[in-house]
């Protein structure tokens, strides 16, 4: 695999669903009152740093903070510009250790199984390849990301802001996988995935498989997806076959998906039952709480941010991400003083759809002083990023503004 994916020598056409074709091509400002500090940002490469795992050594080490070998977050400062985060510097989250490298030496080989159906069957991801193509770009995020800035440490990964991406998936509409298959057999309410992950003898395999259902009434634009931005779909990233809900929390894209089936009632698995589930703090996650599903409006910056370097004087460019959810980035806000005060950023780079998230840049000149950068971004449907977290037991979809400030000096 290439170290760095370059999709700025392709041009990009985009659909009004997000579907994407390839084609040639002063003083200091005092921070805000406020009972938590911002953010100081990720931390930087250290020489105890964690190595990467076997199956992620071409991931670029100086651009990943490994937690463990099966959640590794991007940098702060590392997502790059374009739009497109480069393949070698998207996060990498697994419930489970990856299935065998074996699994990936054919393939077009993979099978996926597809019932709940009027003509259940099972297609080869060649065969897959025959019944439509379509590319759609989409933000990818791990429904922890954020969970390091909760107050009561909630358990699992304590991921900043770099469980996340904006990438370009390729594969087969789900709707022409329904065609082909007679469509969704009769009250039929959620699509549930299983994933292909090698479950560990003596274990029973509802307490640890990756298996999620979703609302078949979020589906429309989700697909079969064998690339990711024009390359084949690495076992790091779910190859050779994985299910794409764009909009949709990462835990819901799942990985080497192994059967897909239209269901009335959501999976039994763990992972649905009791795992990503929104309860409150202190209290144990049951079917009866909401499941995570849909991804909420979301921003943060990502330059300047380098830990313990200043930054001159004078005209600084604060750039950054925004993401809309399920509707798109309209309108992102930059705030230099820990959010007393507003600009509009100008939003940078293509327009990818609705899923994807955008660029964006402030140009601003900066006198020698400490500054509480933030931003916020509200989406085409009108929904705001808010000030403060939802608190939930795990952690989950953390998307404040005053979480995500960070703090830079400037000399």
């Amino acid at each position: 695999m290439k170290k760095t994916t370059d999709v700025t020598r392709r041009r990009l056409l985009i659909t009004a669903s997000g579907a994407v074709a390839w084609a040639g091509l002063g003083s200091g400002l005092a921070l805000a009152d406020s009972t938590e500090p911002a953010s100081k940002s990720s931390p930087g490469p250290v020489s105890n740093a964690k190595p990467l795992p076997a199956y992620a050594k071409w991931k670029d080490a100086d651009s990943m903070i490994v937690h463990s070998a099966n959640t590794i977050e991007t940098r702060r400062n590392a997502f790059g510009s374009s739009g497109i985060t480069p393949l070698d510097r998207l996060y990498i989250r697994n419930n489970i250790s990856p299935p065998s490298e074996d699994i990936m030496k054919d393939p077009d080989a993979w099978k996926v199984e597809v019932s709940g159906v009027k003509s259940p069957r099972t297609f080869t991801v060649a065969e897959l390849k025959s019944l439509g193509l379509v590319s759609i770009a989409t933000v990818l995020q791990c429904s922890g990301n954020g969970r390091g800035f909760f107050k009561h440490k909630p358990s699992g990964t304590q991921w900043t802001v770099g469980a996340a991406g904006c990438v370009i998936f390729t594969g087969v509409p789900l709707k022409a996988v329904l065609e082909a298959t007679g469509g969704m057999a009769d009250g039929m309410v959620y699509m549930t995935s299983t994933g292909g992950e090698e479950i560990p003898p003596g274990l029973d395999p509802k307490t640890i498989m990756v298996e999620r259902s979703v609302p078949v009434a979020g589906i429309e634009d989700a697909i079969l997806a064998w690339e990711i931005n024009g390359e084949p779909l690495p076992l790091a990233h779910g190859g050779p076959l994985r299910v794409i809900v764009p909009g949709y929390a990462g835990v819901n894209n799942v990985k080497y998906v192994k059967h897909v089936a239209f269901t009335n009632e959501q999976s039994t698995a763990k992972i649905q039952q009791s795992s990503y589930r929104n309860s409150p703090i202190g209290i144990k996650a049951t079917p009866e709480f909401d499941s995570i599903w849909e991804m909420d409006p979301k921003s943060w910056i990502t330059l300047p941010s380098d830990p313990g370097k200043p930054v001159k004087a004078g005209r600084v460019q604060i750039s950054g991400v925004a993401m809309g959810g399920m509707s798109e980035a309209k309108v992102v806000e930059v705030s230099l003083n820990g959010g007393r005060d507003w600009q509009q950023a100008q939003l940078t780079g293509p327009d990818l759809g609705k899923y994807a998230w955008r660029g964006f840049v402030l140009a601003v000149d900066l006198k020698p002083g400490n500054y509480a950068l933030a931003s916020r971004v509200t989406n085409a449907a009108g929904t705001s990023q808010p000030e403060a977290r939802k608190e939930n037991e795990r952690g989950y979809m953390n998307n404040s503004w005053r979480d995500h400030m960070v703090t830079i000096d400037v000399v």
